[in-house]
């Protein structure tokens, strides 16, 4: 019998150089929430929004959707499909619950990097994964999606589930991944994303802007952040514009397919 391989950190690099100026994103405002504001204002109240949130965020995920949020992150991890042996990289991994999805699926002889930009999400899932016993192929690091750390072709897969809306910049987080991952490796992304149904949709608006942000007050004694997520889901650009922004970013085979009518939707593509 061979010995086992331990799991090789993929090599880190440079993080890409932050843009000078709010402008060098292509836009001088960008969306928070229903807000127009500066790039760099919008990456600081992010931060807020999760560190103030960072305790009770599973809580509020089974409250707010009566513990459905797991089927569906069960769902993703075996549409992104990763097998024994590979790297997979969990970017805005938040508390965790991903990352030890995919490495359950990576075994030992695999690796995930459990990445998030905020130091209180990252720090919940890095205590997780250690409870889990899942330390032997699992590493954490603060890593924001815009400029990630790691260089060229480092994984087989990369994955984000609900945080590709609060990024900045989502066009160049796209390149990045497209960057960072293996010819041949795919990305996965989950969503919240556009209703199809219109009396759905009423429904949907309804729950987001009257119970989501009171519930929040209530168990996290925080309206506003739970406010800000629902028009986040919002102005996240819909099925198609999404594939499209893939697309433009050089990934191949896109596709994606829904849950619930739309209210969530799983993105896919290829690096050719």
């Amino acid at each position: 019998m061979s010995p086992r391989r331990k799991a090789q950190v993929p090599e880190a690099r440079a993080p890409a150089t932050a843009p000078a100026n709010p402008t060098a994103t292509g836009r001088e405002t960008t969306d928070f929430g229903f807000r127009e504001v500066s790039p760099r204002e919008k990456t600081r109240l992010v931060g807020e929004v999760f560190a103030s949130v960072a305790g009770s965020y599973d809580l509020m995920n089974d409250l707010m959707s009566l513990g459905i949020h797991r089927l569906w992150k069960r769902h993703f991890v075996a549409i992104a499909n990763p097998r024994p042996g590979q790297r997979a990289l969990d970017l805005a991994g938040g508390t965790g619950d991903i990352s030890a999805l995919l490495a359950r699926r990576v075994g030992e002889q695999g690796l995930v990097v459990l990445s998030d930009i905020n130091p209180a999400m990252l720090g919940i899932g890095r205590d997780r994964i250690i409870d889990c016993g899942l330390v032997a192929n699992v590493r954490a690091s603060l890593v924001d999606a815009s400029a990630i750390p790691f260089a060229d072709g480092s994984f087989d897969l990369v994955t984000i589930a609900f945080g590709l809306r609060n990024v900045t910049d989502k066009p160049r987080a796209l390149a990045e991944i497209h960057r960072v991952l293996k010819p041949g490796g795919r990305v996965a992304i989950l969503e919240f994303s556009q209703v199809k149904a219109e009396g759905l949709r009423r429904l949907y608006d309804l729950y987001s802007f009257e119970v989501l942000p009171r519930l929040g007050r209530v168990v996290a004694n925080d309206e506003a952040s739970y406010r800000y997520l629902a028009e986040s889901i919002r102005r996240h650009p819909d099925q198609a514009t999404l594939a499209a922004m893939l697309a433009d970013a050089g990934f191949e085979r896109v596709d994606w397919h829904d849950l619930m009518n739309g209210m969530v939707a799983i993105h896919t593509g290829v690096r050719v």
